[in-house]
This record gives structure tokens, C-alpha cells and sequence, in this order.
């Protein structure tokens, strides 16, 4: 009948309409809207990934800060020809590259006034560049290893003049020379120790 064509048509014009209005919003939306709002419905009814936080860097890079009222250190010795010792105080970095401190050392010793905190470290060979008057002056700050390096021995040490150092906190540290053991050709691995030291001591 006439009335269901008419219909028909009318049906035919509102499908026609639509067709083009949704090409034209096509041409016209970003496809990177598209695409996320795609991502967006996968995402749904997923459980959120949790990120732990990036940590945070701490003085002289200790995996832990020290608590408040302490100072941070960490003494790190030379491995090898390339790598330099090295001495960090309150994130105060200290490159040591001189193979010849003896001399410079006995007059450092003995000038620094009570209450200084010393920090020691090696680079290349102290067993035969450090002298022996050096040696007795660090000997008699506390050090229980420095007449035992050998050549080319890795050895740290923090002291202190004139006041005691806390008894659970690690002074010295010495590893020596090992053509098995030797990372890098005739140096053995380099060493550190760090900690933390109470502001008051000194």
C-alpha cells in the first residue's frame, strides 16, 4: 500500500542520515582518540598495576639515609689503573689521584687539630709508597692492618683524633693482592666501608 511505502522510504532516509553523520564526525575525531577511548574499554576490569616509587638518593649514596644528627661517609679504594679511590664525607666526593702521598700525609696527620675525623684509602701500591713514618702515625691512630698490606693491597680506614670512634661501626678493611682471585689483571677487587658518625663526637 501507499501508507508502507512511504514508511519504507522514511525508514531508507533516516538510515541515509545517519550513514553521512557518521562519516563526517569520522573524518573529523582524531584516530588517537579513537584508539584510546579502544584502550580505554580493554582497561576495564583490570586490576591497577602498583609502581613502587623510584627511591630516593641518600648522602654518599647509602642504600639508607643516617638518622638526623649524623654525619654520612663512605671510602671507596682504587681497583685497577682506571678506577680512583675515593672519599665521600656528607656527599662531599673526594677523588684521590696521586700514587705518592707519604710526605703529604705525615704532615696532614700531624697537623690536624683534635677532634678531626680522618679517612684513609689506597690507590695503586701503599705497601712500598707509604714510608715508614707514615705507617707509625696511622698505626697509632688506631690501625691494625697497616703494616700488613702487601703489594698492591686495597685498604681503607677511618680514624679519629683526639676523640673515640663508636665500637660497632667497621674502621678498616684491607684486601690483598691474588692472581686467582685479582679482578682487575695485577689489582685485587676494590673495598669500601661506610656508615654514619655521630655529630656530637666531634
Amino acid at each position: 500500500s501507499l501508507a508502507d511505502l512511504v514508511k519504507i522510504a522514511g525508514l531508507l532516509l533516516i538510515w541515509l542520515a545517519a550513514w553521512h553523520l557518521g562519516c563526517i564526525l569520522a573524518a573529523f575525531i582524531p584516530k588517537e582518540a579513537i584508539t584510546t577511548s579502544i584502550a580505554n574499554l580493554q582497561d576495564i576490569g583490570k586490576k591497577p598495576v602498583l609502581r613502587a616509587p623510584v627511591p630516593k638518593r641518600q648522602k654518599c649514596d647509602h642504600w639508607s639515609p643516617c638518622s638526623p644528627g649524623n654525619y654520612a661517609y663512605r671510602i671507596l679504594s682504587g681497583g685497577g689503573k682506571d678506577k680512583l679511590a675515593k672519599v665521600c664525607f656528607e656527599d662531599e666526593l673526594c677523588v684521590i689521584d696521586s700514587t705518592d702521598h707519604s710526605g703529604e700525609m705525615v704532615t696532614f696527620i700531624q697537623n690536624a687539630p683534635e677532634g678531626s675525623l680522618l679517612l684513609m684509602v689506597t690507590h695503586d701500591d701503599g705497601s712500598t709508597r707509604l714510608k715508614n713514618d707514615a705507617k707509625k702515625l696511622v698505626e697509632e691512630l688506631g690501625s691494625k692492618e697497616i703494616w700488613n698490606m702487601k703489594f698492591r693491597s686495597s685498604w681503607a680506614f677511618i680514624a679519629a683524633k683526639g676523640f673515640k670512634l663508636p665500637d660497632d661501626i667497621q674502621k678498616e678493611k684491607i684486601n690483598h693482592s691474588d692472581k686467582k682471585k685479582n679482578r682487575y689483571g695485577g689489582w685485587p677487587a676494590e673495598i669500601q666501608i661506610e656508615g654514619c658518625i655521630p655529630r656530637n663526637l666531634i
